[in-house]
């Protein structure tokens, strides 16, 4: 057993802003497991915030209490639970994803490890894969596991299908984008909309995610490239980046911007009922609408019935990017090496764990696309 810091929430849903002020997050000396056979004790060097995170904070994907937070990062292995271990070794640079999946069931079968029961279950109750907790507060009580990671920490142990081995010269700030914002939203252009190259897109919301996946259509060759986002400080990064930006009230703008009055293929990364509702609107006939956006539970979508076959629309949901991680991170860190996927792009700041909550803020407020806490600076 070790000792070591991590981020820790008490209580979701009743929490109130400012988050710098109210201090939902705080920074605890908890008790680390060492690894059982199947897992990796991983130092974290940097880890980065996204609005998975802050939705366990304010109740919108209600978790079991108290929980260690974070699930994008990268670190280094420190120890192996399985001496043995023919797929990782001491000292390896890894990048953790937030879905680890069993590989024996019949979805992993049939090559969709994103849709895996056991992982999906594990990560609801806040567990690791192989069942239990590592993680204990001073008293010896659980503390539950985010998405199988709980980054913002010192130290994770993580099930060995949590981690995909990278090249140990990819700076951390850079690695870390990979295991959350650009797996879901490269993965939601490349691998949910198959976009095909001069085919016409829309995102709504440039996040970590939805800026992600304006580099992966602008990469595919996408024809008119439009994005939405109430921040006029996102929309400069997107004009920049080639895309046309409009705030989510210019209908008019965003229809005219294409031919057909809409897109082939619309991407929906807000998380909001009416922001689908929206995204759904926007896509031409025939078009395909991804929503990779995790809306509260209570929030319901409705649409046409007649629409769908009427206007033979293809409504999509996209979890994790529909990825394989073990294929896909090398491939975008590929694509990022040669130029053609510019994540740097999603850097707002780098900053250490102590200003989580502040971070909270900046995210909450829709100023950050993707804030890198360092848990040992």
């Amino acid at each position: 057993m070790m000792e070591i810091t991590a981020a820790v929430l008490k209580q979701t849903g009743d929490n109130t802003r400012p988050y710098a002020q109210n201090q939902p997050l705080s920074l605890e000396t908890l008790v680390l497991d060492p690894p059982a056979p199947g897992e990796l004790l991983v130092r974290i060097d940097a880890a980065g915030l996204c609005h998975s995170d802050l939705s366990v904070v304010n109740g919108d994907r209600p978790r079991p209490m108290p929980m260690a937070l974070g699930h994008e990062a990268t670190g280094i292995v420190e120890a192996l639970g399985t001496k043995d271990d023919k797929g990782f070794s001491l000292g390896d640079r890894v990048i953790l994803t937030f879905l680890p999946s069993c590989g024996e069931c019949i979805r992993c079968k049939a090559g969709e490890p994103y849709m895996c029961p056991e992982g999906a279950a594990a990560n609801g109750a806040g567990r690791l894969l192989n069942g239990g907790h590592r993680l204990h507060d001073k008293c010896g009580h659980d503390v539950h596991h985010h998405l199988g990671v709980s980054a913002f920490a010192t130290h994770v142990v993580v099930d060995r299908r949590s981690a995909v081995k990278i090249s140990r010269d990819i700076p951390a700030h850079i690695a870390a984008l990979f295991g959350c914002a650009v797996l879901t939203g490269a993965g939601a252009v490349i691998n949910s909309a198959a976009l095909r190259p001069g085919e016409n897109i829309l995102i709504y919301g440039l996040g970590g995610v939805g800026l992600s996946a304006l580099l992966a259509a602008r990469a595919a060759g996408a024809g008119i490239l439009v994005a939405i986002d109430p921040s006029a400080e996102k929309r400069a990064i997107a004009t920049e980046l080639g895309a046309m930006a409009f705030a989510p009230e210019q209908d008019d703008d965003i229809r005219n911007a294409f031919p057909e009055g809409g897109a082939d293929v619309v991407i929906e990364t807000v998380g909001k009922a009416v922001v689908l509702k929206a995204a759904y609107a926007a896509a031409r006939r025939g078009g395909r609408i991804v929503t990779v956006g995790l809306p509260n539970p209570a929030e319901t979508f409705d649409i046409p019935a007649v629409s769908l076959v009427a206007e033979g629309k293809t409504l999509i949901g996209s979890y994790m990017g529909s990825a394989i991680p073990a294929r896909d991170i090398p491939r975008y860190i590929a694509m990022w090496q040669s130029g053609r996927l510019p994540v740097e792009k999603l850097l707002t700041s780098i900053s250490p764990l102590s200003e989580i909550n502040d971070l909270l803020d900046s995210l909450a407020d829709g100023q950050a696309i993707r804030q890198i806490v360092v848990p040992g600076g």
